[in-house]
């Protein structure tokens, strides 16, 4: 009989051989049977030029509510309709690692500015016992420029070498939330009334985005069912990264647009909010493992039954790229980056393994849910290696009696026209990224924008070694039992 350590480490294979196998399938075929391989490409191809369509029109639909949702004056609008909306506690918890200062103060500066009070908004930052001289230095500063600005700054410093865990942002939150726990009991606080945060250190929220969060939690018939996940932007340091890099953090960008819209597959990414209740239930964060961010959501959905889901916010916050000093240390950063996104991969072992386990969610939502999840990593991985490397093989190899068929004859302009159409996705991702480009500083040159257009040629070079590398590394990681820990992102600005 197979050991649960089997079990599991097969679940973890599954992933890496299924997109694996779809290449090395596609490459042999090309060779040996190069016709069927065409049909395949042709039909592939149209297939992803229907994606394309269907990418653009959740686009816009969800760029047409942003711009709707960000000229309501959500504080107003709040007190209007829910006149107890103080007995809820705005809690955001800040975890820190080696940030500097300069990536810090603007966060808190954020707060400040934004139309709910920020006299009703409670901090949690917990830095690392590994960095000891770092945290004193940022508490330093966080007390002197913001003491009495906040309704109250609590600081947590989280242990090294704890049990059950891997260092990171994951173990940082994990700690701090129950730590925070005995400071709501001490006050008496019911979990329902306190709307949790989580952000990256680095997150500048929007001047409505805790009002229109207040909002939404206290017209959501069970708040604690539910997580509420902003619209993410990373362009705070955008004008200073390299091209490669901002068509990367654009992609991100869209791809939060299109899920926002998208509520049957929309899971929580990197910033999000939701009920400490529903974080007390389901155990807090994931302590041991790397991707706690969207973790968080499949173990509440477990937790509740398939129960459970995510609320959109169409107000955003925004983020950095990953830039760092130098040009090279930047992509290599941006790859990092990547590879740890794509080692979510690690919920579909997870999901599998809890699958079994829970017998009362009925079986076509585990369906979808694992299809969602696994679709998207496969498509990760393979969709930019079939299109551009892979899809013209078969041409290239076939011979002369394939040579002769009227299919080759016209697949060539067959491709040539799809291509065209998947191109009209390009001009959108061009047009979509001036606007939602932040202000150009003024020490860059109003030519810089014509240098924003252009960098969309390099569209194809970064879908390959920046998209789908990292994603091959990741799965092939993890099927190969050789787990990834959590590198830190580096971010800096000029």
């Amino acid at each position: 009989m197979i050991s649960n350590y089997h079990r599991y480490r097969l679940y973890e294979m599954l992933p890496g051989l299924s997109i694996w196998l779809t290449i090395f399938l596609t490459i042999i075929l090309s060779f040996a049977k190069p016709l069927w391989m065409i049909y395949f490409i042709l039909v592939f191809d149209v297939y992803w030029v229907i994606r394309v369509s269907y990418f653009s029109f959740y686009l816009f639909l969800s760029w047409r509510r942003f711009r709707k949702a960000v000229k309501i004056n959500w504080f107003e609008k709040l007190k209007a309709e829910f006149p107890d909306w103080e007995k809820r506690k705005n809690v955001v918890f800040l975890p820190l690692y080696n940030e500097s200062w300069d990536v810090v103060a603007p966060t808190l500066d954020s707060f400040l500015k934004s139309s709910f009070p920020a006299g009703k908004t409670y901090l949690v930052i917990s830095g690392e016992a590994r960095k000891p001289e770092h945290l004193q230095g940022i508490q330093k500063l966080v007390v002197e420029n913001y003491s009495g600005k906040f309704a109250d700054i609590i600081f947590y410093t989280h242990p090294e070498n704890l049990p059950d865990e891997i260092p990171g942002k994951g173990s940082n939150i994990h700690y701090a939330e129950w730590e925070f726990k005995k400071y709501a009991d001490q006050r008496g606080w019911e979990y329902i009334d306190i709307i949790t945060s989580v952000f990256d250190i680095d997150t500048i929220v929007h001047s409505e985005y805790f009002a229109h969060l207040a909002y939404l939690y206290n017209n959501h018939p069970r708040p604690d069912h539910s997580s509420f996940q902003p619209l993410t932007l990373y362009n705070n340091n955008l004008w200073e990264s390299p091209a490669i890099i901002r068509i990367m953090a654009f992609g991100t960008s869209f791809w939060m647009l299109f899920s926002l819209a998208r509520l049957d597959s929309l899971v929580t990414f990197s910033s999000h909010s939701m009920s400490f209740k529903a974080i007390m239930d389901c155990g807090g964060h994931s302590k041991d493992i790397v991707s706690e961010d969207s973790r968080i959501f499949y173990q509440c959905w477990l937790r509740y039954n398939g129960d459970y889901e995510v609320t959109p916010m169409y107000i955003p916050v925004s983020m950095d790229t990953v830039r760092d000093d130098s040009w090279w240390r930047s992509l290599k950063n941006l790859y990092l980056q990547q590879r740890r996104w794509a080692w979510g991969t690690e919920h579909i072992p997870y999901l599998l393994w809890q699958f079994r386990q829970n017998k009362k969610i009925p079986w076509f939502k585990k369906i979808s849910v694992l299809f969602h999840e696994w679709e998207g990593k496969w498509s990760w991985a393979v969709v930019a290696i079939l299109i551009t490397l892979i899809g013209r093989l078969p041409l290239w190899v076939a011979g002369n009696e394939v040579r002769q068929s009227a299919l080759f004859f016209n697949a060539p302009n067959i491709l040539e026209i799809l291509m065209t159409l998947a191109m009209l996705g390009l001009l959108v991702s061009a047009v979509m990224s001036m606007l939602i480009l932040p202000a150009r500083p003024e020490n860059h040159p109003r030519h810089g924008y014509l240098f924003m257009i252009l960098q969309w040629f390099l569209l194809p070079i970064s879908l390959i070694f920046f998209s789908s590398l990292p994603c091959l590394d990741a799965v092939s990681h993890l099927m190969f039992g050789k787990y990834l820990g959590f590198n830190v992102s580096v971010k800096k600005r000029s």
